[in-house]
């Protein structure tokens, strides 16, 4: 008998029960909360989903995911680890989601309104303050700048920039990146409705020219070399960007275009939200650094926002067609939801007036803006 209680309480030790702790518990919550948000909510269901269920396992004491295992050969990387270390850590996934983004991207908008360019420029305020603010809280200047790239609402540049400069804050920078790109819906329209009047709400601007097919193939190639030219570190991201626009408008290559758009994208929006999530153990995560990417990353968001609006404000002045503040907003790379958001706040103030194509030009500008910033802090910290 007493060897049968022997063998029971090895097996026990071995379960995970005796091991939870307070801080997994307070995980599991958090887990939870991301995939409620996801589900009931629909907040960017495709990332929130996979990253709480990350989150949630990686949390579950003496699981083989994130670390090394004893094997046949020595030791051997757990299961979330080589998703973790040749997807994310070597930047693979985030250039990879960078194509995909180019094939399901219309750049019309913005080269039927050059003008929208500037407003996706403005609109990295936030990027830039948040720098300064993270300094001075302590953060060296790597870790300063990734989190400050929150500001951009660009998921894949944070984490691509994140993983060159200060891998140690990639789970909590990425983690803030997401979720505030999934609360644009929440944080953007009070500080539109803030900075602007009822009149400039109202404002209505003229439909868009038509964009010739010429236009578009030629723009993705001459924005390759101007972008590359200006900042070389910005090229793995902003590269895929573009080759992935040339297949959606060369109207030549439907199969590379529609696996770009659908099959590669959702295989490696998997990887990277389950990855992600896996990075956010109890034992990394609850300490107070990562509460202040938290704070500093809505702080960018923010300051982010107010840049594209004030923009649109300041340059009004000087135009003969009016700009709507509202779509300075959508200046944030969070395609399209801030684009969306802005097209709302336009029909709240008059229902007859229809932004959404008017803020997708500053939109898809403000992702180029945001790989741009990124590739800078390379220049400089890299």
């Amino acid at each position: 008998m007493s060897e049968f209680f022997s063998i029971f309480h090895q097996i026990i030790l071995k379960t995970g029960f005796l091991q939870i702790q307070f801080g997994h518990l307070i995980m599991w919550g958090i887990a939870l909360l991301f995939i409620y948000l996801a589900i009931r909510k629909n907040f960017e269901p495709l990332l929130l989903l996979p990253i709480g269920f990350g989150i949630l396992i990686v949390n579950l004491p003496l699981v083989p995911l994130m670390g090394f295992s004893e094997g046949p050969e020595g030791m051997q990387r757990d299961l979330l680890r080589w998703f973790y270390d040749f997807g994310i850590a070597n930047e693979l996934i985030p250039c990879v989601i960078f194509l995909g983004i180019g094939a399901l991207t219309d750049f019309g908008p913005m080269i039927a309104n050059p003008k929208t360019i500037i407003l996706g420029a403005a609109a990295q305020l936030g990027v830039y303050v948040t720098f300064f603010g993270a300094l001075l809280l302590g953060f060296n200047m790597k870790e300063a700048a990734s989190i400050a790239i929150i500001g951009g609402a660009d998921g894949p540049t944070c984490i691509y920039l994140t993983a060159k400069l200060a891998p140690q804050l990639l789970g909590a920078n990425a983690l803030a990146a997401y979720s505030y790109m999934a609360m644009v819906p929440l944080i953007q329209p009070p500080i539109m409705r803030l900075l602007t009047t009822e009149e400039e709400r109202k404002i209505k601007m003229k439909q868009l020219r038509r964009v010739s097919k010429t236009e578009k193939i030629v723009f993705p190639l001459i924005g390759t070399v101007i972008v590359c030219l200006i900042v070389p570190p910005a090229a793995p991201l902003v590269t895929m960007l573009f080759m992935g626009n040339l297949f959606r408008e060369s109207g030549v290559v439907e199969r590379l275009k529609g696996v770009a758009q659908n099959e590669l994208l959702n295989i490696v929006t998997i990887f990277l939200g389950v990855s992600i999530g896996a990075t956010m153990s109890a034992e990394k995560f609850l300490h107070p650094q990562p509460i202040f990417v938290f704070i500093l990353g809505l702080v960018a968001f923010a300051f982010s926002t107010v840049g594209g609006v004030l923009m649109a404000k300041l340059m009004n002045p000087f135009l003969k067609e009016k700009i709507n503040p509202l779509i300075g907003s959508a200046g944030v790379s969070a395609v399209p939801m801030a684009a969306r958001v802005s097209q709302v706040e336009g029909q709240r103030a008059d229902r007859h007036n229809f932004l959404l194509m008017h803020a997708m030009g500053p939109n898809v500008a403000g992702v180029i803006g945001t790989a741009m910033a990124a590739g800078l802090f390379l220049i400089i910290l890299g």
